[in-house]
Formats: C-alpha cells, structure tokens, sequence
C-alpha cells in the first residue's frame, strides 16, 4: 500500500505522503519535528494538538486538522491518526486499503510522561518503526528515578550557590523537563527559543508549569537558586556567562553512552529520551502484531536483522529522519526555529 520514494513514504491510492522531506501536494504530518514537518508543501494535515506549534514553526501554511482516532477516507484509503507518546501531538498514521493496515509510526514512547498524550498500540499487518535506540544496551529507567535525580541534583546546586543549567529539545524534551521538576525548589527560567514553544503549548491550553523567560537585562542575582532549561547551542556560547557559577547538565537517551557527558562538555547526564528504548521498540511491534516491519532511522541493520531472527519479515528503508540527534545535541537550529 505503501511506497518509499525520493520525496517520501507514499500511498498511491490516496495520493498522499507522510512526513515527506521535499515538496508534495498533499501531506500527512505525524508531529511538529523539523526532520518530519518541513515547509513547502501544498496541504497538510495534522492531528488538533500537533497543529499550534507546527505553525509556529512552519508559518502561513494551508494546514487542516483532525482529532485522534477519527477516521476520514480519501478514494478508498480509511485514514486515522493514533497517539505516539512521542511529544504534545504526536502520531502514529494507520492506513487501511481493502483490509490490509499499515501503521507509520513517526518517532514514538511507550512512556508516559505527564503531558504528551498516551500511546496507544495499533494492530497492523505492516509497521513502518524508527530505530533511534535499537540496541539492547538502551534500556531506560523509570521517569520518576530520573527526575528525582535531576531536583537532587538542582538542590545540591542551590545549596552550593550554584545556578542549574539543564538541556533539552525546545520542542518535547524541555516541556517534559519542566512539566515534572520539583518547582518548590526555585524558579525555572528557559531559554527565549524554549519559551516561545512553551507560550504556543499554554495557548492551546495544555497546563505547563509557570517559567520565565531569560532576556538581556537580566542579572546574575535573578538567578539565584534557580534552573534554567536551554539549548545546547546557548550553552555553547556567551548567552551562559550571564548565569554565573553554574552546573550544567543534558538530558538525552545518550548520556546512556559512557563518555557522552565528556562529549556534550556537561557535567551530568540524565538519560531521558522521547523515543523508545530497546524494550519499547520491541514491545510497541510486538503489540502491533505486525507480520512486516520496515526499519527507517537509527540502528536499522542491527535492528532489523534482530527482527528477522524472531520470525518477522524485517526490511531498512531509507528515510531523512533524523531521531535524536548525538553529535550536535538535542535542541540546535534544526529545533530553535
């Protein structure tokens, strides 16, 4: 039903592209990302929650919108968009012809975190899956572990006189990173490109913990106490000196990575990550109850032979998505826009 071309992932049938990296007339959008929600296409189509910060992003678009699970069909195509748990919008497509389904799954987290809509498994006969983490050494520990190290963490640095500094994607990553800090402890500043996501996400009425906005005349005494969640591109360059005495810390599925804390020049690491790890992935296809499994990005040829080693006809297809980036870090141009 589907097809893997130069532009996109496309349904011949119903004329459309999924998270298509160039140019098409009639697009679907699995979530607000860059690497699968890019500008110049005719039409787009979204689920309600995705839509306010892809056009933050992506401006003056012709975008239309549908709720989770509802169905509408284009020339015999029966279409629906699925939670993905991924970030605030993001889906899973389901496309049925016939009686056979496929599922598009977009990037994905079995996880819930406390303000991304839940996954939710769809039963397919092809699932077309990211492989972002596909190795058994990615095993995540629980949401709740990880973030009362990282308000240990921040106390420490308050007792210590010290401003916390923490990194995440402006889009996902940083809301998640706010939506369950131990906000008694101090104020939470962001970043300008992190608020300005966090203002798209409150209009549309989703309940984000209070932050403020760091701007140019502010001092280093407003900080006191306090944690600021940037970009790693601001804590690359001057933007970081206005803090003062600071600890700085990334949050990213990486930091599983022995030496990734050395690499991104952080002096912790939390692992977090919005995608799934070894056992999400496995357990996301598994309750699919997917006969075929297409591996787009991340450690497809590992991870599809693992899934042909299980009796699945496993298959890597070559995509431009990106997942979460390692050597640039979380939250670069490609997300502060």
């Amino acid at each position: 039903m589907l097809s893997f071309t130069k532009k996109g992932i496309y349904c011949q049938q119903a004329d459309v592209f999924i998270d298509p990296w160039k140019p098409v007339d009639k697009a679907l959008i699995t979530h607000g990302h860059a690497d699968h929600s890019r500008w110049g296409h005719k039409k787009y189509l979204s689920t309600r929650s995705a839509a306010p910060v892809i056009r933050h992003r992506l401006g003056d678009i012709n975008l239309s919108t549908v709720e989770f699970g509802e169905k509408i069909n284009l020339n015999g195509v029966n279409i629906s968009f699925h939670p993905a748990g991924h970030i605030i919008g993001s889906a899973q497509i389901r496309l049925e012809y016939k009686g056979e389904v496929w599922v598009v799954s977009g990037d994905y987290k079995l996880e819930q975190d406390g303000i991304t809509e839940v996954f939710e498994p769809v039963k397919c006969h092809t699932f077309i899956t990211e492989s972002t983490f596909g190795l058994p050494v990615y095993k995540w520990k629980g949401q709740m572990e990880v973030f009362r190290g990282i308000n240990s963490w921040w106390k420490t640095n308050k007792e210590e006189g010290k401003v916390t500094v923490l990194t995440g994607y402006a889009l996902g990553k940083a809301q998640r990173i706010i939506q369950n800090l131990d906000d008694s402890i101090g104020t939470i500043f962001t970043h300008g490109a992190i608020e300005n996501v966090n203002e798209v996400i409150r209009s549309q009425g989703i309940d984000l913990k209070p932050t403020k906005r760091v701007v140019q005349d502010m001092t280093k005494n407003d900080f006191a106490g306090s944690i600021v969640i940037a970009t790693p591109s601001g804590v690359g360059s001057s933007w970081i000196k206005k803090f003062g005495n600071v600890s700085v810390g990334a949050a990213s599925g990486w930091m599983n990575l022995r030496g990734a804390r050395r690499r991104r020049g952080v002096e912790r690491g939390f692992v977090l990550s919005d995608h799934a790890d070894w056992d999400g992935l496995n357990k996301a296809i598994e309750e699919s109850e997917a006969e075929r499994v297409f591996v787009t990005h991340g450690y497809t040829n590992i991870f599809s032979k693992w899934l042909s080693e299980k009796g699945l006809d496993a298959a890597v297809v070559e995509t431009q998505f990106e997942g979460e980036l390692m050597e640039i870090g979380e939250g670069t141009t490609k997300e502060e826009e």
